[in-house]
């Protein structure tokens, strides 16, 4: 897999995580529940920038050396996932 093409992969995906919380009423995609709290959300959403982070890693192990980072890169990591996911957000809670 090209380097390019990795993270063009880690950046729909992270995409599409951020944003599967809001727009879908089933927990996690797939169980089926009569509504989503709050909680849940902040859940779905935290797991989505770990499976994100995790792909992250193992794509940057197989292209290239992976490095450490420190605590400031994820915090920035996962505001930037929270920027991904705004659109889902205006769609659930804003648009309406």
């Amino acid at each position: 897999m090209s380097e390019n093409l990795a993270y063009l992969l880690l950046f729909l995906l992270g995409v599409f995580l951020a944003n599967l919380p809001f727009v879908s009423n089933r927990l996690l995609g797939v169980v089926k529940v009569s509504r989503k709290g709050g909680w849940a959300l902040v859940c779905e959403v935290l797991l989505g920038y770990g499976l994100t982070g995790l792909l992250g890693m193992y794509l940057e192990a197989t292209v290239s050396q992976h490095s450490p980072q420190g605590w400031e890169f994820y915090a920035v990591s996962f505001c930037l996932f929270l920027v991904l996911g705004f659109p889902g957000f205006v769609y659930r809670f804003l648009w309406r």
